[in-house]
C-alpha cells in the first residue's frame, strides 16, 4: 500500500533543528515510497527560523502573523493538509520521524482512527517529566482518553478526524480525548524520544496552567457538551432542595413560638438557596440555547495566517 501523508510540524524559534528534522522526514517518506507533503508552520519566530525554512524543499510553508501558540499553529497546518493521513510532531527534533512507518502500519492493522506516540523513555529534564506525570494523572481522572502520553505530539490521524474540529488554547495535548468524544478510535505505539540538541524548551508554568484549564474544558465538553442543563440544572435542583429544607426549618421554628428576630439565619438560608438554585437553572437553560447556536454556526479561527508558500513539493503521480 502506498500511503499519502501530510507531515505537520509547528515551529517556534527552532533555527538549529528544522533543517535536520526536514531531512529526516524527507528520507523516511522517500525510503518508504510515500506520496507526501511536509508542512512547517512558523508560529511567529524571532530567530532565523523563517530564513532556514525558505531553503528547504519540498515544503509547504505557513507563516503566522505573530506567535499564536502551538495549538493554533497545529490547527492551521492540519487545515492546510491535503492527504489521507496527517502526521503531527514537534519541531524541536525530539520526535523521531523513523517511527512514522510503524505508526501507519499499526493504524491500518488495528483499524483505528488515531495512533498516538508513547514516550516511554523520555529524554527530558526531571522537572519536565514530573510536571508531565502530574498532568497525565489529572488527565486520567478527568478525560481518560485511554492512552499513556497524550502530551506526545507525534501522532498519526486519518484525515476525516478533523472534519468540523477547531483547536483552541492548549488543546493540541487533548486531541485524542476530543476525537474520542466524537466516536473515533484511539491506538498507541511506543516511540523513540530523543534529547534536545539545539535551542530551548518552550514549556513553562504558564502553559501548564493553561493546559489544566483546557483539561477542565475538555472534561466538561465530554460530559455535558450536548446537555449542559444536566449539570447546571442538577446543581440548581440541589440548591432548591436545600432552600426547601431551610424553609421547613424556618416554619418549624415559627410554629414552636420562636421569635424570628432571634432566628434570622434559617430564613436567610432559604432565600439564598432558592435564588442560587433559580440562577443555576436559568444558566443551564441559557447554556442549552448557546450550545444549539454553537452547533449551528461557523466559528472563526482565533489566529491569522500571513502567507502559505510551497517550495518544490512533489505532485501526485
Amino acid at each position: 500500500m502506498q500511503y499519502r501523508i501530510s507531515v505537520v510540524v509547528p515551529v517556534y524559534n527552532e533555527e538549529g533543528n528544522i533543517a535536520n528534522l526536514h531531512r529526516e522526514i524527507k528520507d523516511v517518506c522517500e525510503k518508504n515510497n510515500y506520496i507526501y507533503e511536509i508542512i512547517f508552520i512558523n508560529d511567529g519566530s524571532s530567530d532565523r527560523t523563517d530564513e532556514v525554512c525558505r531553503t528547504l524543499s519540498p515544503l509547504k510553508y505557513i507563516k503566522m502573523r505573530k506567535n499564536f501558540g502551538q495549538t493554533a499553529a497545529m490547527d492551521a497546518g492540519i487545515k492546510a493538509a491535503q492527504y489521507d493521513y496527517i502526521v503531527t510532531m514537534d519541531g524541536d527534533g525530539q520526535n523521531d520521524p523513523a517511527d512514522i512507518p510503524q505508526m501507519l502500519e499499526y493504524l491500518e492493522k488495528e483499524g483505528v482512527d488515531v495512533v498516538s506516540g508513547w514516550r516511554k523513555n523520555r529524554k527530558d529534564t526531571f522537572m519536565k517529566r514530573f510536571v508531565s506525570r502530574g498532568a497525565n494523572f489529572l488527565r486520567y481522572l478527568l478525560v481518560h482518553d485511554g492512552i499513556h502520553d497524550s502530551g506526545c505530539s507525534l501522532k498519526v490521524y486519518k484525515r476525516e478526524c478533523f472534519k468540523g474540529v477547531n483547536l483552541y488554547g492548549e488543546q493540541h495535548r487533548f486531541i485524542p480525548a476530543i476525537l474520542k468524544i466524537k466516536g473515533f478510535t484511539i491506538g498507541e505505539v511506543v516511540v523513540n524520544h530523543r534529547p534536545r540538541t539545539s535551542g530551548y524548551t518552550k514549556y513553562n508554568w504558564k502553559r501548564t496552567i493553561k493546559g489544566f484549564v483546557d483539561m477542565i474544558s475538555v472534561w466538561f465538553w465530554n460530559k455535558f457538551a450536548t446537555r449542559p442543563l444536566h449539570l447546571l440544572g442538577g446543581m440548581g435542583m440541589i440548591f432548591e432542595l436545600l432552600g426547601f429544607a431551610c424553609g421547613i426549618w424556618s416554619i418549624a421554628l415559627f410554629a414552636m413560638g420562636r421569635k424570628m428576630s432571634n432566628n434570622i439565619f434559617p430564613p436567610l438560608l432559604t432565600i439564598f438557596f432558592v435564588i442560587i438554585g433559580l440562577i443555576m437553572i436559568i444558566f443551564g437553560l441559557m447554556s442549552e440555547i448557546l450550545i444549539k447556536t454553537y452547533y449551528g454556526v461557523h466559528v472563526d479561527a482565533p489566529y491569522s495566517v500571513k502567507s502559505i508558500e510551497e517550495f518544490g513539493n512533489k505532485k501526485d503521480e
